[in-house]
């Protein structure tokens, strides 16, 4: 069972029900008690809730709106889409306004995204604990009936799982007991400069990232990280993911690129159904009904219909990044990975539980041109007709706030800049919509809900808020959330980043590193090696979300580290040979606030390569274009400079490659993006490619400790005319880059000690 609670006091508990007819124990833990049933559900409740427990033959049930009776949504023998039918005909419309929300980003302690207090007062001034709620998270759930809360930073699993019952304790006292969903962002990236230590997680496991895990080819163990995460999130409260991002990316250039399993619309696939399959799957005694039970945490694959197409590479959080393109009419291709693989899953929980529309317009292939999630076409047509697709809708976040200015992060109602903020909350609500991401606030959601009485009648709009309100609290019911809600904080903190899951993680990541490059057979080494790592410097710049990004020196692995492989010296002069960590080119967002200071438009190329790039090949005349704040709809940046932040990696590679002579070079790039590799690769003896692992994984190879497996997800371009020339809507199609031995860095292309890798993996795929 999920939820194993040790040291826990027996209660004595007394009821009418003679001692042979009882079928039920209860225990007490902290802040909450637990009763469990022989072939019975297991409750979990807070004496301070106010709830009172009703016992029925011989069984317990709790009385969740406290009228003494025993309604069909409290009867857990009950089939879950009958208790959903039974309890959305007893919600009132601020009810059924409130589960359509879904929090802001919310940090616990609440001390990060906002000023929040507690008791007003700030969190360290208060003498709150880490785990209490703040006034503003009591705030949006008692008075805006909220039930979905997204939680990013979380002190410790211990914290997160206390934080967790008090939520759950608040709510079940309000109302009709409705549980909080709460959910997540991907949590499980590796932290690079961290020594692997099976004991010393804590937080949680470190694992690849996407596009890493796309490296891999392996839908298995795509379906193992779906399982292992799922243990972690449920163990930190955590009933939904907001992943997987099954975006293929077609655009080399945009933002997100790192976010998804590449560019293929198959492997994207076969990856994605694999991922919520083992995130949504319970079995045996974990399983509740059709694969979902206490084990089951609800996907949410994103972004329909297709992020991967922004004009240029510019990503849609802002509004110089609004327009989705397709240049060759591929929006077909952008769907497989949900009409193939999230919404075709091979488990019983049958399709991702939820789906998030892009910011996106994607111009020209809906009914009119507005963002996604405001297009009935997109969404009632395309999405909920064609692709039969039942689940939760959820907007991504902000969409119905105002735009500052497309340079300047803020709302994005793309194409529906001019309405008010209700009217979009309706417009999108009419596409087939069913929640708004990064709204806590009910009053919009009920000026839609009038905005619809007043159009289709009364019962039409009653009809239409309680079809999404089913499709919310199904996700509520299955996992088990109505019965036991509550964790046991030890059992989180034993759980989560555990010694087996933090080596499955580290086993991972080996999988999940490319070698492209490794030149007469350099690598393995053998022997302790006087070995070199040069001091990465990053200067200041400006980050995605206009944050500055302070100057930086960074030590890629620590010498403790080091000393463990080899021995550690401060000159390439004296190294036998020198391993180079370096960034992909970081080549900035496609749009210049400066040059718009300056006069310009704003808009300036987004570059793969290290060395400043002027567009000359770039389209004179942009596909899409138009924003309130521009008086102009071409936004060609040809002619344009863009400087790339990280030039200093291409000249550390350069200069350690003069430094070190005829001795070996080994360079490994974090990618981020395809790379014009014709800057670094013919500096380098051997060349991995990695995705957000911990730099250790390469001294293990260097070593021979691991062979490297994994194969290329995306295509590494042979120029940025090359880029340029390709289509944002297309996959594989660019020219590769071909190195000095020959090779050709092509989708699905990997080396092992053996050479270029051809096995099942490249021939299923390429």
């Amino acid at each position: 069972m999920l939820f194993r609670n040790s040291m826990a006091t027996c209660v004595v508990a007394f009821s009418l029900i003679p001692y042979n007819m009882q079928k039920w124990t209860e225990q007490e833990y902290d802040g909450y008690r637990l009763i469990t049933q022989e072939k019975g559900a297991t409750l979990g409740y807070s004496p301070a809730s106010g709830i009172k427990i009703i016992y029925k033959d011989g069984y317990a049930f709790k009385d969740l709106n406290h009228d003494g009776e025993l309604d069909v949504y409290e009867d857990w023998r009950e089939p879950v889409e009958k208790r959903v039918e039974d309890l959305v005909g007893k919600l009132s419309i601020e009810e059924i306004a409130g589960l359509m929300l879904y929090s802001n980003h919310e940090a616990v302690p609440a001390t990060s995204y906002d000023i929040s207090t507690y008791n007003g007062k700030e969190y360290k001034e208060s003498g709150a604990n880490a785990w209490d709620l703040s006034d503003n998270q009591k705030r949006f759930l008692k008075e805006d009936h909220l039930r979905h809360v997204l939680v990013t930073i979380i002190e410790s699993p211990e914290v997160a799982a206390r934080w967790n019952n008090q939520v759950q304790a608040y709510v079940e006292g309000l109302g009709h007991g409705i549980p909080a969903n709460n959910s997540s962002d991907p949590r499980h990236s590796a932290r690079a400069d961290a020594e692997f230590n099976a004991g010393g997680g804590g937080k949680i496991s470190q694992w690849p990232g996407p596009l890493g895990l796309g490296a891999t080819f392996s839908p298995a163990l795509a379906k193992r990280f779906g399982e292992i995460a799922s243990e972690e999130y449920r163990a930190l409260g955590f009933t939904t993911a907001l992943s997987p991002q099954v975006d293929i990316a077609t655009d080399p250039r945009w933002y997100r690129c790192h976010g998804t399993f590449g560019e293929d619309p198959k492997l994207t696939a076969d990856l994605a159904r694999a991922y919520c399959d083992g995130f949504q799957t319970s079995k045996d005694e974990d399983e509740i009904a059709d694969g979902w039970g206490y084990h089951s945490v609800n996907t949410m694959a994103k972004h329909w219909p297709g992020g991967g197409a922004c004009e240029a590479g510019r990503d849609a959080h802002y509004g110089f990044g609004k327009y989705a393109v397709y240049p060759n009419n591929n929006m077909k291709l952008q769907k497989i990975p949900f009409i193939e693989g999230a919404f075709k899953l091979e488990g019983k929980t049958g399709m991702a539980s939820a789906i998030m529309p892009y910011y996106t317009i994607s111009y020209g292939q809906g009914s009119e041109n507005v963002a996604n999630s405001y297009d009935p076409d997109i969404i009632n047509r395309q999405l909920r007709e064609e692709a039969r697709y039942d689940g939760v809708v959820c907007t991504d976040w902000l969409v119905t706030a105002d735009e500052k200015h497309p340079g300047i992060h803020s709302g994005k109602p793309w194409g529906v800049e001019g309405l008010t903020v209700a009217q979009r909350h309706y417009k999108a609500l009419m596409a087939g919509v069913d929640q708004f991401g990064g709204n806590n606030d009910i009053v919009p959601v009920l000026e839609a809900y009038r905005m619809g009485v007043k159009e289709h009648g009364e019962e039409w709009m009653i009809k239409r808020m309680r079809t999404s309100a089913r499709r919310l609290l199904l996700n509520i019911f299955r996992t088990g959330l109505f019965e036991n809600p509550y964790l046991n904080a030890a059992h989180s903190a034993e759980t989560v980043g555990c010694p087996k899951y933090m080596k499955e993680g580290y086993d991972a990541q080996t999988k999940s590193v490319v070698m492209l490059k490794n030149h007469a057979s350099c690598l393995p080494v053998s022997g302790k090696k006087k070995v070199y790592i040069p001091t990465r410097h990053v200067p200041a710049y400006r980050g995605f979300w206009g944050n500055m990004i302070k100057a930086q020196d960074i030590t890629p692995v620590s010498q403790g580290l080091m000393s463990k492989y080899f021995t550690v010296v401060n000159t390439p002069e004296e190294a036998d040979l020198a391993i180079v960590f370096i960034e992909s080119p970081n080549g900035g967002c496609g749009y210049s606030l400066e040059d718009v200071k300056a006069g310009g438009t704003g808009y300036v190329p987004i570059s793969l390569q290290y060395d400043d790039y002027t567009a000359t090949h770039g389209r004179p005349q942009s596909i899409a274009g138009g924003d309130p704040f521009e008086k102009f709809t071409n936004r060609t940046y040809n002619g344009k400079t863009t400087k790339t932040v990280n030039k200093g990696d291409m000249d550390l590679v350069i200069s350690t490659r003069k430094a070190m002579g005829d001795r070996p070079v080994i360079v490994s790039i974090n990618l981020n993006n395809p790379t014009v590799m014709k800057e670094i690769e013919p500096y380098a003896d051997a060349l991995f490619v990695t995705f957000d692992v911990q730099n250790q994984i390469i001294l293990d190879f260097v070593t021979g400790r691991s062979e490297p497996s994994a194969l290329l997800p995306m295509q590494m371009p042979l120029d940025m005319n090359t880029v340029e020339k390709q289509a944002e809507d297309t996959p594989r199609d660019m020219r590769c880059y071909q190195d000095v031995d020959g090779n050709t860095y092509d989708f699905a292309y990997g080396m092992n000690w053996s050479g270029v890798i051809q096995d099942e993996r490249v021939k299923r795929y390429r």
